[in-house]
């Protein structure tokens, strides 16, 4: 089936946009973006009137929020809010799914990724994903991160033996495993599955990594390590979340976004989003009075 995506703008469906403040965080929509008071930064990505629908269905509305460079962020809400999609604009993944439309602008590095034209090979070179369930391919653990670098054109195997260790080394598993490098990747635990994931995204130089809901699978030990790896990642990269766990969001993310039924209701740093939230829809869900 032919994949019909279809970029579209506001003036040619019709679409009534408007821009959004939210006064903890300053203007998200707009040529002025601000991130926090006093934070004058330039965001790494920007969001500005992002819908999408999957045909007839309008899954995300006017979406406006700016990632801040080196920073954890977080987007949380119940399912079927929209999460899972928002965070497959940023590298384009929606674009395998058939009949999808899009509005609106998302910039990395103050590029437009849906102009026509965009790389999209690079830019999943440059913003990787880390997904829900871990998928390590049915080879060896050093092939699973090498694999990367050799579609990518390196062949010497020096730089390669660098590219892995180090990969190994960030993703916090090489001691775990630098002995056992020739064996299958099929044979470790869910956890350091996930963790040579993270490594094998880390091994083609990404600067902004994506998480879909990386620790839903893992128990209580292999998440504490997924989340110890996280605050030490946002040193080199940029990190997406998306957690259903708010717990796990407060612990390790600088920035928190709310969704519900497809936009952002609110999106500012997590200590103002869990402590004081500015919205009454924010504050029953982190509350528990729905989810």
């Amino acid at each position: 089936m032919v994949n019909t995506m279809t970029l579209a703008t506001p003036e040619n469906t019709g679409l009534n946009v408007k821009t959004s403040v939210n006064p903890l965080i300053g203007d998200v929509c707009g040529d002025d973006v601000t991130l926090h008071p006093g934070d004058t930064s330039f965001p790494v990505i920007h969001t500005e009137n992002l819908n999408l629908w999957f045909g007839e269905a309008h899954i995300l509305q006017n979406i406006c929020m700016a990632i801040r460079k080196n920073r954890v962020t977080a987007l949380i809400g119940p399912s079927g809010c929209g999460k899972s999609t928002l965070l497959r604009c940023f590298n384009r993944m929606n674009d395998l799914i058939d009949h999808t439309k899009i509005t609106g602008e998302v910039t990395y590095d103050r590029e437009n990724i849906y102009a026509p034209g965009t790389d999209v090979v690079l830019l999943r070179k440059k913003i990787g994903m880390v997904f829900q369930k871990p998928n390590p391919f049915p080879k060896s653990i050093y092939e699973n991160v090498a694999y990367g670098p050799r579609v990518h054109g390196i062949r010497e195997r020096c730089e390669l033996d660098r590219i892995v260790e180090k990969s190994l080394r960030d993703a916090a598993l090489w001691e775990e495993v630098r002995d056992r490098l020739s064996q299958s990747a099929m044979g470790l635990s869910g956890g350091q599955q996930q963790r040579l994931c993270i490594a094998r995204t880390l091994a083609v130089g990404p600067e902004v990594i994506l998480m879909d809901e990386p620790c839903s699978a893992l128990d209580p030990i292999a998440t504490a390590k997924i989340e110890n790896l996280i605050e030490g990642l946002k040193q080199r990269y940029t990190v997406i979340i998306v957690t259903h766990n708010m717990q796990q969001a407060a612990r390790v993310s600088d920035d928190t976004g709310f969704m519900y039924l497809g936009k952002l209701i609110e999106f500012g740093a997590t200590n103002q989003i869990f402590e004081h939230p500015g919205e009454e829809l924010t504050e029953n869900y982190i509350t528990g009075r729905f989810g």
